[in-house]
């Protein structure tokens, strides 16, 4: 049995099973009146915890690992070219999900139930997967429980036993919001263990996404929107981190999946990943708001032009880091490459460019189905879209879909391939590519007057209103909202406004 402390295989139960077991045995000690959801829950009390970083990586990784799960990550997920945006999405859903409005929980449950239907298929040895496979949503959940116990571990604060039963009890209780049936996750933490293990053993494998993530995604992390603008600064602080990461990630793996997956066995890795997560600990002497967890998210997703204060504040900064930096650079004796930041951005995209960092939105060099959806559930997190509004903005862009493949899918094999796009280099302003831009018009006015306002207008931007784009009354019409998105989609030109919501990470 894997010992979570240190990875070992110890030659007996050990402490950690018998406490473990102690525990199911004597059943959960918490008072039934202690909340689930929001303020006074456990998990709320993780949620802004700087450890839970690391704990959510190590769950995404034993995520990946399922070959179902990586399958779909693999195929649907933004998670390679979008990290960011994926990261801020996820802290907002586990946000809505166990805060303490049980209006918004439904409304969100209702809507990662809508959001995971959508998702299926087959992996490249034609093995199926179904994002709402009550057993897959299960071992979702048993990774968040169980990186968050083993959070605790490695920084020297494990739970006691009445606690890991009553954060037990509320990823439970998480599951069940789902609307998934009893019995996909173990009744009892005594039985959870088992199960745990099981899955860990039997199950797991060293998939694609897998790969991507210890061996891709750390090492070429793209740079946040916020520091977009210092792509010299971001890779040098991300070619000493991105290792270091990789390797905390791997050592605070189960042993018995790290040996059959054959991921490497770094001396020193495990001391490493201790120290880590005693450090990250240490946050918990701050005072109470200090860090949160979703408003750094938010600061992170801040494009640099925003015109939020906090991105103000922070772009003064940079300047500053930049005039520093070019006073160096006409002291130094080499001659310095130049900074594309300080050359600016040109406004034009050419179509290569327009594929990558637009249309291709899950990042493997194909346009195909999933980049789209991407585009429609981006839109529709922003917006907290119900039905019908949701379903019209998805069939609006699965027609426009069905519309570039009959133009552009050369050699019919279901997708469209960079260089397929480029050789074309087609004027995107169609019938099906208008409709997507009228329904994201009809979905943003929420208030149906027929315009866009400036509160509408940040709800889907985030960000304040474009002065220029207001013909009526101050207000942005359809005609405008319609012209201006069809201009940044079939012109290739760059927008403050949509690189923000489509192209940035």
């Amino acid at each position: 049995m894997t010992d979570r402390t240190t990875g070992s295989h110890p030659h007996g139960a050990g402490p950690e099973r018998a406490g473990r077991d102690e525990s199911s045995v004597r059943g959960s000690t918490e008072p039934p009146s202690l909340p689930l959801f929001g303020p006074g829950s456990q998990f709320h009390a993780f949620f802004d915890d700087p450890r839970w970083a690391l704990a959510v990586v190590r769950a995404t990784v034993l995520e990946a690992a399922h070959p179902q799960i990586g399958a779909a990550l693999i195929a649907n997920s933004t998670f390679v070219a979008h990290p960011w945006r994926r990261l801020r999405n996820t802290l907002l859903s586990l946000r809505r999900m166990f805060g303490a409005d049980e209006q918004v929980r439904q409304r969100e449950a209702a809507r990662l139930n809508r959001l995971h239907a959508r998702l299926s298929g087959v992996d490249e040895r034609n093995r199926p997967y179904d994002a709402m496979d009550p057993e897959i949503r299960a071992w979702v959940v048993a990774t968040l429980f169980e990186s968050t116990v083993t959070m605790c571990r490695l920084s020297g604060q494990p739970l006691d036993q009445a606690t890991m039963e009553r954060l037990y009890t509320e990823f439970q209780a998480f599951l069940a919001v789902l609307g998934d049936r009893a019995g996909h996750l173990p009744p009892t933490l005594r039985e959870f263990w088992p199960y745990y293990d099981r899955v860990v053993e039997e199950e797991l494998e060293n998939t694609e996404a897998l790969r991507i993530i210890l061996y891709r995604l750390f090492d070429h992390l793209p740079a946040p929107p916020l520091l977009g603008d210092l792509p010299t600064v971001w890779a040098a602080g991300r070619a000493l981190a991105g290792p270091v990461l990789g390797a905390i990630t791997v050592a605070s793996l189960p042993e018995p999946f790290r040996r059959r997956a054959g991921l490497p066995e770094i001396p020193g890795a495990r001391t490493l990943t201790q120290g880590a997560y005693l450090a990250m600990g240490l946050a918990r002497f701050l005072p109470d708001g200090w860090i949160q967890g979703q408003a750094m998210a938010d600061l992170l997703s801040l494009p640099p032009d925003s015109d939020d204060p906090r991105a103000r504040t922070l772009a003064a900064l940079r300047d500053r880091t930049k005039r520093a930096g070019a006073l160096l650079r006409l002291l130094s004796p080499l001659a310095a490459e130049p900074d594309p930041a300080e050359e600016g951005r040109p406004v034009q995209r050419s179509a290569g460019e327009f594929f990558d960092e637009v249309l291709d939105q899950t990042g493997d060099g194909y346009l195909d189905w999933p980049d789209l959806a991407a585009m429609a559930r981006e839109v529709s997190g922003r917006l907290d879209l119900d039905e019908p509004e949701e379903t019209r903005l998805y069939d609006a862009y699965a027609h426009w879909w069905r519309e570039l493949q009959a133009a552009l899918d050369t050699d019919g094999d279901g997708r469209i391939s960079r260089h397929e796009y480029a050789a074309a280099v087609p004027s995107l302003a169609g019938p099906a590519l208008i409709r997507v831009a009228e329904v994201l018009f009809d979905v943003t006015d929420a208030d149906g007057d027929r315009t866009i306002d400036a509160e509408e207008y940040r709800a889907l931007f985030r960000t304040g209103f474009r002065r220029e784009l207001a013909d009526v009354d101050g207000a942005c019409s359809r005609g405008a909202f319609v012209r201006d998105f069809l201009c940044f989609m079939s012109g290739r030109r760059r927008s403050t406004a949509y690189d923000p919501l489509l192209a940035e990470a």
